[in-house]
């Protein structure tokens, strides 16, 4: 085992650290230079929105270097190790890919410069777009939406729209969504005023296709499920399934959380989806732990391209440009153009990458997942749920359910556990379908020594909830932070004491 310890340090907010008369940095006197070319660079703002105090702490620039420094030494990321959160695809960023997007050229564009003055940038996100409607089998792609939920959401405005458009909102009032389903799904269909209908799994963890045909109507407005699913199993009858949508008058849409498992083997237009949404941050490189940046871009068949956000980016041989002549849109749903950052990270990656090595991607994240579920299924106390005959794709599940009525340990406490052998603890307790739930996605960027890794840390783990199952009842002990309350720990006002401190301080900005 790898001797892991994570750093502690008492460390102050940064405001904390603050002194009257500290100075961090002093830039170059550029002042006069600035007068020549505008004059007063303060005669071209309002009065009302000058402030001349902004509120920002006083700290030397040694004390800014250590104090992130010790919070970086205090936190985890793919750089330092495995990071296996299932359905989230955490897989490393090729620094060549972070350095294309720090260019100077790049960072100092303004999305209210004259359309003019960013063709490169407008170029680079119409060719990502190209890809993307490759990569998928869709027709049109608007790369606005800011995230995966967003990109769902959008989608499902575009179903609502479409059933507006043809006169039938009034009848077309379900969206149906498999028992496996992302959480985010049903949450967005309702935000789009949909009634969410349940159908459940077979015994293949697959959609029940006896129970679909049950609950398809009239009232079926669409259907939204992602392909491989949740349990990391491929939905083998989905072009029965895309018919059956089809033929009630629903549009079938397209989840992109597992996209990393098929790309260059199967494309979703293919299997008959007509809105596909693409999680950027997840398959096409962009790190997004802690809540971001991302991207959720939406495509769709071509007789829902009027739907879509404005604008979207066209090219009329000589120059690109803003379209916002679309009929039927649904309007913007991000300001200005969507996470211009991560769009180019992902058009790098994908230049990078190739058509067939991004085909190479998904063959050896679902070489990885197999391989790893296969040592783990051996473990006592574990079972492998539905299918169990069945290869999984990029991730797969496993059931810690009979480890807990045979020790009393629980999936949460062997994720905690495995904190203190420097890999990430996996998705715990989703879907909601299996019990005690352990949900794996080692990605292709991880080595056969890692995963290697990861099955003795595991075996170990097993063998100390049989013999000494304290250990991991109170694990982890080699983290910055031990065992916290979980339910406290997702209110922030209890979370950090100078929360009242921070707010006031806010409040007299």
């Amino acid at each position: 085992m790898r001797s892991f310890n994570q750093a502690r340090w008492e460390e102050k907010l940064i405001f904390e650290l603050s002194k009257q008369g500290r100075i961090g940095y002093v830039p170059a006197d550029v002042e006069d230079e600035i007068r020549k070319e505008v004059g007063n660079i303060y005669d071209h703002f309002p009065k009302d929105l000058i402030r001349k105090d902004i509120n920002l702490p006083e700290v030397s620039q040694l004390q800014v270097l250590r104090h992130y420094t010790r919070l970086s030494q205090m936190n985890y990321g793919v750089d330092l190790g495995t990071y296996p959160l299932g359905s989230c695809t955490m897989k490393y960023t090729p620094k060549a890919v972070e350095d294309i997007v720090n260019d100077e050229r790049l960072k100092n564009l303004h999305p209210l410069q004259p359309v003019e003055t960013v063709q490169g940038v407008l170029e680079i996100l119409y060719e990502l777009e190209q890809y993307l409607k490759e990569i998928t089998g869709m027709d049109r792609f608007s790369l606005q939406p800011p995230a995966g939920a967003s990109g769902e959401l959008t989608g499902a405005l575009i179903i609502r729209k479409y059933h507006e458009v043809n006169g039938e909102l009034g009848t077309r009032t379900e969206i149906i969504i498999p028992d496996s389903a992302h959480g985010t799904n049903p949450a967005s269909a309702r935000m789009a005023g949909f009634r969410v209908v349940e159908v459940p799994s077979d015994e293949n963890g697959c959609v029940d296709v006896e129970a679909l045909k049950s609950v398809l109507s009239r009232r079926t407005a669409g259907l939204m499920l992602t392909n491989p699913n949740t349990l990391g199993i491929f939905e083998r009858n989905i072009v029965e399934i895309a018919k059956m949508v089809h033929e009630v008058g629903g549009l079938l849409y397209y989840d992109g959380a597992n996209f990393n498992a098929i790309m260059g083997i199967v494309r979703p237009g293919d299997m008959g989806f007509d809105i596909v949404h693409l999680n950027l941050h997840k398959t096409f490189s962009t790190p997004h732990g802690g809540g971001g940046p991302g991207a959720g871009p939406v495509g769709v068949k071509g007789f829902l391209k009027d739907f879509l956000p404005v604008p979207l980016i066209d090219f009329d041989g000589e120059k690109y440009y803003f379209n916002y002549k679309l009929k039927h849109s649904i309007g913007k749903v991000h300001t200005f153009f969507g996470n211009v950052a991560v769009l180019v990270k992902a058009y790098a990656f994908i230049r990078l990458m190739g058509g067939e090595g991004l085909r190479k991607i998904s063959e050896i994240a679902v070489l990885n997942a197999n391989y790893l579920m296969k040592k783990l299924e051996k473990l006592r106390g574990i079972e492998l749920p539905y299918a169990k005959d069945t290869p999984r794709k990029h991730e797969f599940v496993i059931s810690l359910e009979k480890l807990k009525k045979e020790t009393g340990v629980a999936a949460l406490d062997v994720a905690k556990r495995l904190l203190d052998f420097g890999i990430h603890a996996p998705t715990i307790y989703f879907p909601l379908i299996v019990p005690e739930c352990f949900m794996i996605e080692p990605t292709e960027t991880e080595s056969k020594e890692e995963l290697d890794y990861y099955a003795e840390v595991m075996e170990k783990i097993i063998s100390e909830c049989y013999s000494d199952p304290q250990i991991v009842l109170n694990a982890p002990h080699n983290t910055c932070v031990g065992r916290i309350d979980e339910a406290k720990a997702s209110r922030p006002a209890t979370m950090i004491p100078s929360y009242k401190w921070l707010t006031k301080k806010a409040s007299n900005r």
